[in-house]
Order: structure tokens, then C-alpha cells, then sequence
């Protein structure tokens, strides 16, 4: 295959018009290309004014392939395309009785456990919440009636957190065996749309996702593997340093010697029982912040021009960041285009935000963080559960300034950069539900926060105009951007620094942030644990020998 980039044509291009700018960059004759795939299709607004275009990345199969890339051996946009399939590194033998156990079902512990299945492994899957039907109704009940489910929400359940989102499905990571690609072509084959697999920002939204992991599920369970819902992990079971299994809060305990810990980044009390256990923790950099709304249409002009409300482009997005006089860095985060606010609460008594969109993006508002760097090293030196607390006191502290009713507390952002509580909303409607609470954010976040937001609102609005209108919508308090603890690993086996067979795994153990990276982690970990279960196997087959000789006459 042949790589051909840096095609460029015009948004509103006919379907045939690719083939023939790949006909005439190579300077083929129609018969001599064979067929081609779109690998990566972007555009870039940095000139909206004048014009947008399209920019594809194609792959593509032609006659006579060595003599092509020869011709173009000195043009550094026509390569060989390199190879991105996906090759398993074990196949579990026949009878094997010993099964890993995955804990979670966010996306790393689903892509752990699928992969595992893929290769015969037949994994447990335990999950604490529910599966995505349940788990959707559990969620709307907060939402419509202010009823919290602890174990069923937001952030506990099949999908894990990343399902109740705007489903984005890229990242900044570095994959250079193309795991991301499997991530995105076992979401299509499970019903994502496939698009996702060359569009430069794929996502899918909450609505699409919840089928997709279903359909997924399905796939597990018919390659052998078991996945349990309400089955709440409560404590590890360790001797000399090596897992030997977990215990549930049934009383149940399962044995294994493989145990993949893909927790979310809320999995507060497991990250206390792995803390007590001497599981090697530290504290990891956060954010915390606000969730702000503009209407999109405000966003669409800023960032596209005159081609605002294209349908090929759809809802814009931005990527904001601002270096405050204090020290502290503050920048957008999660950002969801045409999307709404989302309590995202997983404990009594604490008010959590989040951002959602759904697939078409078509709703009233953007909306996106604002989040403040929280820095281990400065703000708590020395406790790796310290993020946490800090995360449960903005909490609760956010329940009180709403309200005690899982209404969340909100400034107007012209009235939270003079220091005055709002009273009355603007244009601008606030889409959170239950409900919020107008007044004043001050409270809500340590003081060098919310000095360094104050400071960066109107430099934004210097980047994007309008950014900082009076009217527009802060919503406290956005808490969770990622887990505060890291359950640090070996970067050879992917093992705990000092518990064999635990193998810390996605955003709750520090390592992914998002869907796609967590899937990729998700992999990777998958990949350690047959490895690691096979060499076992290799290992015994050795003793065994030398033993049938010792004993032999």
C-alpha cells in the first residue's frame, strides 16, 4: 500500500473527486489505481475568512507499486503506508482453567477484557454498577428527580464515565503499533459509525455509545468470558507480595493470579483499600475547576467564519490555555460542542459536573471546563490520597452552595470576574440539570483558583471573542478531569512497583485520560497479562519435566 498526504479539495467536493486528485498527484492512468481508503480526513480553519478545505491522508493499492514509489522517492507526502493491523501476541491453549479478572467495565477494563477473550483467555469482569440500560435509568433519575444510585450513575457502570460524555474518541498519545486504530475498528464492527475511523475528531456520543458497548459485551461473553454486574470489588487478596485474588462486598472471593485494576478515576474507596493493602500509590497532578456555557453559535462564528453552521464541518470546538500570574495554568477542558452541563455526582451529598453531547451535536449551548493545574508537589507533598480529599471538600462544599439537593451552585461570568453574586440570568440558558443556583463561586474553589480563572476569563475572550461575555455561564464544580492518584506499574510487565499480578490499568490508575487512550491502555494491559500468563505456563511445563526426571527410575 502506498501513502499518499496533504490532499487538498474543497468541503463541498464531489465523492469523485478524491479519486481523481489521487489520479493526478500520482499521475496515474484510472485502471492503475486499484482502490483506496480515506486513513485520516481533517481540515484547518486557521484561514476561515478565506477558505476551508479538506485535507485527506490515502491509502491506496495501484499497479506496478515499486515503480511508483520509486518515481516519487524524493517527495516526502507519497510513502509506503505502514502497517496497521492489529496481531494478537498469544492464543491461550486448550483447557486452560486459570482466568484473569478484570475489574471495571469503562472503556480500559472493556478493551482489557475483549482482547483477553480475543485470545482465549475467557476473563472475569467484575463491575460494580450496572449495564447501560439499567445504568441510563439510574443516571435520568438524578437528572429529572435529584435521586442518587452511589453504584449506578455517571461515573460507576458498563462504559464507565466516558459513556455519559461527548463520546470523543482522539488523543495526543503516542501509539506507534496503531492500538487506537483496533480501538476505533472494534467500535465500528460494534455498530459506531465508520467515520470514526478517518475523521481528525471522531466521536460518537452517549447515545450511540451505549449500543456500541453492549454489542461489545455480547462478544466477550460468546468468546468465553464472564462479565458480573453489582459485583463491587472490596479488598485484594495478597501474599508475599503476589495477588492470589480479590474479595467482594458479598463475601465472595475469587482466585486468581492475574488481576487487572481498570478503575475509574472516582473509584475513591478502592483506591483506600489499595492504599491499606501497601499497593505502591502516589499523588498525581489534576484539575479543578468550573463548567462554562456559551451558545454555539457564538462558537461557530469565532472559529469558522462565514462557514459557521457548514454541515460537513458541524458544531466548532476550541482548545484554550493561559499561564496565570500565580503560577497556575488554566485551560478548557472536555470540551463538548453542542452539548449540555451534567451532574456527575457519584456520592451523597457532593454536586459534580460534567459536559455531554450526543452524536448530532445540535444542542442550544458549547460548553466547556475551566480548570485550574493541581500540582502534588506543592499544594500536598507527601499523601498520596490528598487529591482525593481536596476533590470530597469542593464537593461538599459545592452541595451546600446549592442547595442540598443536588442542585449546582452558578455565577454569571461577568459577575464572577467583579466579585459580585449573580441574581438573574442573561441570554444565555443554563442547560445542568436538576437545576442551579445562582450566586457566588468564590467559595467553591481554593483562592489561587479562583484568582487565576478570574485572570484568564477575559484573555480568552481575547482569543475567542465573546469568550467572556457578561452573560455567559459558569456551573461549579467540574472536580473529576482525572484521577489525583496514580497506582504506579512497571514499565516492562505493566505489574504493580511491588504486587505481582496486579496490574494497574486506565484513567483510575493514572494512565489514560479519555476514551481512546484508556481503550489503548486497555490493550496494552491485555497484551502484559497473556504474555505473563503464558510464560506461567511455560514455567510449568519446566518444573514439570524436571521433576518427572528426578523421579524417574
Amino acid at each position: 500500500m502506498i501513502r499518499v498526504t496533504e490532499l487538498a479539495l474543497p468541503l463541498d467536493h464531489p465523492d469523485e473527486a478524491l479519486r481523481a486528485a489521487v489520479l493526478q498527484r500520482l499521475q496515474l492512468r484510472d485502471a492503475d489505481l486499484m482502490h483506496f481508503t480515506v486513513f485520516k480526513r481533517s481540515y484547518d480553519a486557521r484561514k476561515k475568512n478565506s477558505e476551508i478545505k479538506f485535507v485527506y491522508i490515502v491509502d491506496l493499492a495501484v499497479r506496478d507499486e515499486a515503480a511508483v514509489l520509486a518515481r516519487f522517492s524524493e517527495d516526502a507526502h507519497v510513502r509506503l503506508a505502514p502497517d496497521t493491523a492489529y496481531y494478537p501476541v498469544a492464543q491461550a491453549p486448550a483447557g486452560l482453567t486459570e482466568r484473569p479478572v478484570v475489574v471495571g467495565l469503562g472503556p480500559c477494563g472493556l478493551f482489557a477484557a475483549l482482547l483477553l477473550a480475543q485470545m482465549g483467555f475467557r476473563p472475569i469482569v467484575l463491575e460494580r454498577g450496572k449495564d447501560v440500560r439499567r445504568r441510563t435509568k439510574d443516571t435520568w433519575a438524578l437528572w429529572r428527580k435529584k435521586q442518587l444510585s452511589p453504584e449506578s450513575n455517571v461515573q460507576f457502570g458498563e462504559g464507565g464515565a466516558g459513556l455519559f460524555s461527548d463520546g470523543k474518541l482522539y488523543s495526543q498519545i503516542k501509539d506507534p503499533k496503531f492500538y487506537g486504530r483496533k480501538v476505533m475498528a472494534e467500535f465500528v464492527k460494534a455498530g459506531a459509525p465508520e467515520e470514526i475511523l478517518f475523521v481528525s475528531k471522531p466521536h460518537i456520543g452517549t447515545f450511540r455509545l451505549t449500543g456500541v458497548v453492549s454489542r461489545m459485551r455480547e462478544e466477550i461473553i460468546s468468546l468465553g468470558g464472564d462479565i458480573r454486574f453489582e459485583h463491587k470489588v472490596t479488598d485484594l487478596l495478597v501474599e508475599n507480595g503476589e495477588v492470589q485474588g480479590i474479595a467482594l462486598a458479598s463475601g465472595e472471593q475469587i482466585k486468581s493470579r492475574h488481576v487487572v485494576m481498570a478503575l475509574g478515576h472516582s473509584a475513591r474507596e478502592t483506591f483506600r483499600m489499595l492504599h491499606r493493602r501497601d499497593v505502591f500509590l502516589e499523588a498525581k497532578p489534576f484539575a479543578i475547576g468550573f463548567r462554562i456555557e456559551h451558545p454555539q453559535g457564538l462558537i461557530d462564528h469565532a472559529r469558522l467564519g462565514k462557514y459557521a453552521g457548514h454541515p460537513a464541518l458541524g458544531a466548532a470546538d476550541y482548545k484554550l490555555v493561559y499561564h496565570a500570574k500565580n503560577g497556575r495554568a488554566v485551560y478548557s477542558f472536555c470540551m463538548c460542542p453542542g452539548g449540555t452541563v451534567v451532574a456527575a455526582t457519584s456520592e451523597p451529598g457532593r454536586v459534580v459536573t460534567n459536559g455531554m453531547s450526543q452524536y448530532s451535536r445540535n444542542e442550544r449551548n458549547a460548553n466547556s471546563g475551566i480548570v485550574v493545574n493541581i500540582e502534588p508537589a506543592k499544594d500536598f507533598p507527601g499523601d498520596p490520597l490528598a487529591g482525593v480529599e481536596l476533590q470530597e471538600q469542593l464537593e461538599a462544599t459545592a452541595y451546600d452552595l446549592g442547595g442540598r439537593d443536588y442542585c449546582a451552585p452558578a455565577q454569571l461570568v461577568g459577575d464572577f470576574i467583579a466579585g459580585r453574586p449573580s441574581e438573574q440570568l442573561g441570554e444565555v440558558e443554563p442547560s445542568y440539570k436538576p437545576g442551579i443556583r445562582l450566586g457566588d463561586l468564590a467559595p467553591s474553589l481554593p483562592h489561587y483558583a479562583i484568582e487565576a480563572i478570574r485572570e484568564a476569563l477575559p484573555a480568552f475572550g481575547r482569543q475567542i471573542r465573546g469568550f467572556d461575555r457578561a452573560d455567559a455561564l459558569l456551573t461549579g464544580v467540574e472536580t473529576r478531569t482525572s484521577s489525583p492518584v496514580r497506582i504506579t506499574r512497571d514499565r516492562e510487565s505493566l505489574q504493580s512497583l511491588n504486587t505481582r499480578g496486579l496490574y494497574p490499568a486506565g484513567e483510575g490508575a493514572g494512565y489514560a485520560g479519555g476514551i481512546l487512550s484508556a481503550g489503548v491502555d486497555g490493550i496494552k494491559v491485555a497484551e502484559a497479562v497473556a504474555k505473563a500468563m503464558m510464560a506461567d505456563l511455560g514455567a510449568g511445563s519446566e518444573n514439570r519435566t524436571a521433576t518427572q526426571a528426578e523421579t524417574r527410575p
